[in-house]
């Protein structure tokens, strides 16, 4: 796909080539809604806070006689149903809203908002802008440039630039961003995104460049396999015959008994019985 490029003083100069794996991929509106929620839920830092029950600093005393008032039985008076008790189901600032999503989910969906982007021919290129921070020189090019001004502009810069970044912060409703931090709700919130000639590079790089090295590692991996499965198989050896002299059992041990040593206290006592017979 490509879009008008304009130089720095506004004039046009040419078109600028987007990469078709950017923005000319699917559009999925459901993932696109997916990564905003999920955006916007991790940005939430809860700060409203109610006590519970147990929290309330308060007496534990009988407020009054179990029978004999006539009154219903009261329990605690920290109970959630009197005034300046606990709160319940109130809001608390421990809550969790975080929320992941899968890199390749997070991707397809960022492709298919610069996707949605370029199909409405909101998206142009900016060949440079001169390194000087002064506002009015900022906004006679945004009105020589094909954008709305008063709405929402998103310039996307490839490297720093002090000049541009300076003078675009005094314009309401102007802001920029690094094109290593393109997001969803930056795309989808703008009415016009202006792409400086290396962010589209950049941001190749830095969106597409993994997804390719997954690719070559996957096709690396399955052409080992099939050079494998390819290479003729060694033919297997007959195991060998295990000696005879190892199958035959072991001569078994003879089954009669050695005769057990006779204590010296035993043969005088046997001696001395000999002699008085």
């Amino acid at each position: 796909m490509k879009v008008d490029l304009f130089t720095s003083s506004g004039t046009k100069k040419g078109s600028l080539e987007l990469p078709a794996a950017m923005f000319e991929a699917k559009i999925n509106e459901g993932l696109m809604h997916l990564a905003l929620v999920r955006q916007q839920s991790n940005r939430r830092h809860p700060i409203a806070h109610v006590k519970h029950r147990g929290e309330i600093v308060g007496t534990t005393k009988k407020a009054f006689q179990q029978k004999g008032t006539g009154r219903a039985r009261r329990g605690a008076l920290r109970s959630p149903l009197l005034r300046g008790g606990g709160k319940s189901f109130g809001p608390r600032n421990e809550a969790n809203f975080v929320k992941d999503m899968p890199r390749k989910m997070r991707r397809a969906a960022l492709f298919s908002c610069l996707s949605l982007k370029a199909s409405e021919g909101a998206i142009i290129g900016l060949e440079g802008y001169v390194d000087e921070v002064k506002t009015k020189t900022f906004m006679t090019l945004l009105q020589k440039l094909p954008v709305t001004i008063g709405r929402r502009i998103l310039f996307v810069l490839g490297s720093p630039m002090r000049g541009l970044e300076l003078s675009a912060r005094n314009v309401p409703r102007v802001k920029t961003l690094s094109a290593k931090y393109l997001n969803p709700e930056d795309v989808l919130g703008a009415t016009n995104i202006v792409f400086l000639s290396d962010a589209v590079q950049v941001a190749e790089n830095t969106f597409c460049k993994e997804d390719t090295r997954i690719e070559k590692k996957a096709e690396k991996i399955k052409k080992e396999d099939d050079a494998q499965a390819a290479a003729p198989k060694k033919a297997t050896k007959a195991p060998k015959a295990k000696k005879e002299a190892a199958t035959k059992a072991a001569p078994k041990k003879s089954a009669k008994k050695k005769a057990l040593p006779v204590r010296s206290s035993e043969a005088k006592t046997g001696d001395s019985s000999s002699t008085s017979k």
